[in-house]
């Protein structure tokens, strides 16, 4: 049986969340245990809200609800400035990476909350090395059969989009030979990885019970996919993406992710569809973005053969054109190119560090050059009050 088609347009509205790590600007390394008061001098900004995060050493922000991406990034890049602000008033600096370039995980400590004492002590060793950043976006569409519907579809698109991000070559001091290590890590959890296909909201929510009846999880917000229907709005929530340092970067992504959305939603509305590939296939261009980033392609599934990923970015782009004028994101869209010209994160770290090996540094200290470009990068194009 066909799934019912949804007439009215959905809202694809945009949300960004996105966790950082805090840093001493003294030392570079991550601060263990930060002022208590931090979290409240981050307060009371109308362009989203901050929160702590699993690790005393991290925190997250998230923009309000944005009606285009322009709008997302630019609440984006003032929420970088409200935590650079605060940081910098007690000696600190957030950095938007992934990973930390030599930090230790065995050192940190949880944040004392409910919710994660219970992930600490469930997880145990797993969550213990969880110290990893990520990009949520979060593409506002009302009607749950067509979340599910659009899920499984973009599930295809995913690898393209963490090939664009990378921002985690490090793991505790070693060029790990991967652009996002972070994936290694977070696949250590469980339901990780890509979703599950469901004919319908019903049977993804009957699915949801078994696990909530069983006493597994206390709702969909324990299922940690690369992308699955939020458990408290009404989006579909992209998880997939490392942080990107550079936030015209983050935007590029969310907005390339929203078109690909409204494509799917187009093909859809003439009784087409994106065809659905065996989480084989697709695990295997998620393994190649992970591993090289866009540098060695990925497999176009329909030729049978190993594509570059700049071409693959431009058919990808030539398919969404229609959808980034509908989206007014034109610009953030023709920026992901510009990543591809410029290098990801991952890109840029492992060069500042051959840089600084190259002219003498001790491996110590260019790793600390890391950092302080990833601190300078962060906040590239933001405002930081002064």
């Amino acid at each position: 049986m066909s799934t019912p088609i949804a007439a009215k347009e959905p809202a694809f509205s945009i949300g960004i969340e996105e966790e950082y790590l805090l840093v001493s600007r003294e030392t570079r390394d991550l601060v263990v245990d930060p002022p208590a008061d931090l979290l409240d001098d981050c307060a009371g900004s109308p362009a989203g809200s901050v929160s702590p995060e699993f690790l005393r050493s991290q925190i997250e922000v998230g923009t309000r609800v944005c009606k285009s991406v322009r709008d997302a990034r630019d609440s984006l890049a003032e929420m970088r400035g409200v935590v650079s602000q605060a940081a910098g008033r007690h000696g600190l600096a957030p950095i938007a990476a992934s990973t930390h370039p030599f930090a230790q995980w065995s050192e940190q400590r949880h944040t004392e909350k409910e919710r994660y004492t219970i992930l600490a002590r469930d997880l145990q060793g797993v969550a213990r090395r969880l110290l990893i950043c990520g990009t949520h976006v979060h593409v506002g569409i009302e009607d749950p059969d067509l979340r599910i519907d659009l899920m499984a579809q973009v599930a295809y698109f995913l690898p393209h989009l963490l090939a664009l991000s990378t921002s985690s070559p490090f793991w505790r001091g070693v060029d790990t030979g991967l652009k996002s290590y972070r994936i290694s890590v977070f696949n250590e959890l469980p339901r990780t990885g890509l979703p599950e296909h469901f004919q319908s909201w019903g049977e993804y929510q009957r699915h949801v019970n078994v696990l909530v009846s069983a006493g597994l999880i206390e709702d969909g917000s324990k299922l940690w996919w690369d992308v699955r229907p939020s458990a408290r709005f009404d989006t579909l929530e992209m998880r997939i993406t490392d942080v990107c340092t550079n936030v015209d970067d983050a935007a590029a992504i969310a907005a390339l992710y929203a078109c690909v959305l409204r494509m799917l939603w187009r093909l859809r509305r003439t009784n087409q569809r994106w065809r659905l590939y065996a989480h084989m296939l697709v695990m295997e261009n998620r393994w190649r973005a992970q591993r090289y980033g866009f540098d060695e392609g990925l497999v176009d599934f329909g030729k049978g053969c190993t594509v570059p990923y700049a071409e693959l970015l431009d058919e990808l782009l030539d398919l969404t054109a229609e959808d980034a004028v509908a989206l007014d994101c034109e610009k953030e869209v023709a920026h992901c190119r510009h990543i591809l010209t410029r290098g990801t994160s991952a890109h840029r770290q492992l060069a500042a560090f051959r840089a600084a090996t190259s002219a003498g540094a001790s491996q110590e200290d260019a790793l600390r050059q890391v950092v302080d470009f990833l601190i300078a990068e962060t906040v590239a194009g933001v405002d930081v009050p002064a």
